[in-house]
């Protein structure tokens, strides 16, 4: 019997994920000709030399006979309980246990609350510049993700206006993602108040990507929109991945909180679309309640003296210092998005930058347009490769703008 060919949907064809592109495999075709590529693309912290907790590690091989089989689709009992815990630390209301779901990551999460969630037609307000993960499931679920811009002057905050201007009465959610990837950018609690405001108008779910709100920096407060918003339905997506350098691990979890009777059928949907894959990697879950609970070692890295904040505050003032960018510092998480001034260099179009980038001095960053971000000359950098590392791919990127013009 022939097989029948494979056409890429039209579904397919709307979506992109650029962070990982062909500048991506060109590296690797470099690499394997044994070309040193200076990489700050991937916010990956373990090839970086960031490590796990030992009492985490040392958790997970003791219990590794005890989690061969599955567990049920929510999640083990007891990361289920801490995760509950930590949300009452955080203020978010009305959680309980049965109102939590593991995933394998939080981009397993996204995806399946899509698929549960979204309706032909439906549309979700999505930050430009995101994490491109949620304008492509969005996409891949049939809705349309419509973006509402963040602003540069304003230390990348959402444009509430521009927010507001892009509701329509087929608007059913609102993202956010704070602390913020690619920015930084960190929300403060009276604009986190108005985008309530905005979903209560219009009775939106709040969907808040927060899986970098324990890599806050500077003395900074990470709030939770969920604990502000009682009335609506939210649902907050967190892990360990960042915050406890197990990016590999891939454990993660939803929340659900607030007003559930306005996502009843949605629940249904979740719980539905969890069952279907049985539950999420049961050895990863067995560490969120040591995680959680333990010291948080993460914590040292945030501090003026720890290694994040001073290769975030090192990365700052060398990109300030150059001739033609412009940057905003970050206030959580592992990046930072300069602005190449336009007419110095003349950008139209961010891959080619990447790329030239990459070809002429081998060092890798990811252009703004793979974070859905349309104005040209903005590129993403991680600031988790050590400080020498850091130092030469800076030194390489400074050099080559004293003579690039696209």
């Amino acid at each position: 019997m022939a097989l029948r060919k494979f056409d890429k949907s039209s579904k397919l064809d709307h979506v992109s994920y650029d962070v990982r592109g062909p500048a991506l495999d060109e590296a690797m075709r470099m690499e394997e000709d044994g070309i040193n590529i200076l990489k700050l693309n991937i916010g990956n912290p373990a090839p970086f030399g960031f490590r796990t907790p030992d009492e985490v590690v040392q958790d997970m091989a003791s219990q590794l006979r005890d989690t061969e089989g599955y567990s049920d689709s929510r999640g083990l009992f007891a990361a289920r309980k801490a995760i509950m815990q930590y949300d009452q630390l955080k203020g978010i209301p009305n959680v309980t246990m049965n109102d939590i779901y593991t995933g394998n990551g939080v981009s397993d999460l996204i995806n399946l609350v899509m698929q549960a969630m979204i309706e032909t037609g439906d549309e979700v307000l999505v930050p430009s510049p995101d994490y491109p993960l949620w304008t492509a499931c969005v996409t891949l679920a049939g809705g349309t993700a419509v973006h509402y811009l963040c602003d540069e002057q304003a230390d990348w905050l959402p444009d509430l206006d521009d927010m507001r201007s892009k509701v329509t009465s087929n608007t059913k959610a609102i993202v956010i993602i704070n602390p913020n990837n690619p920015t930084g950018a960190l929300y403060p609690r009276e604009v986190l108040e108005e985008i309530v405001e905005i979903a209560r108008q219009h009775q939106l779910i709040i969907l808040s990507d927060e899986i970098y709100d324990r890599l806050v920096m500077d003395g900074e407060e990470h709030v939770s929109i969920a604990s502000l918003a009682p009335d609506l339905f939210c649902i907050t997506f967190n892990g360990l991945s960042k915050s406890h350098m197990i990016a590999g691990w891939r454990i993660g979890w939803i929340s659900i909180s607030g007003n559930k009777r306005l996502g009843r059928g949605l629940v249904e949907g979740i719980h539905m679309m969890s069952n279907m894959r049985l539950c999420s990697n049961v050895p990863a879950q067995s560490i969120v309640q040591t995680a959680l609970g333990g010291y948080q070692s993460v914590k040292n890295y945030v501090v003026p003296t720890g290694r994040v904040c001073k290769q975030r505050d090192y990365v700052y003032e060398r990109l300030c210092a150059m001739d033609g960018v412009s940057v905003v510092k970050p206030k959580a998480a592992f990046y930072i998005f300069p602005h190449l001034d336009p007419d110095k260099f003349n950008i139209t179009d961010d891959e080619q930058f990447q790329l030239d980038l990459l070809m002429d001095k081998h060092v890798l960053i990811v252009p703004g347009k793979g974070f859905n971000w349309q104005k040209p000359g903005y590129f993403r950098i991680v600031y988790l490769p050590r400080r020498a590392v850091l130092g030469e791919a800076l030194d390489q990127m400074e050099d080559f703008l004293k003579y690039y013009r696209q």
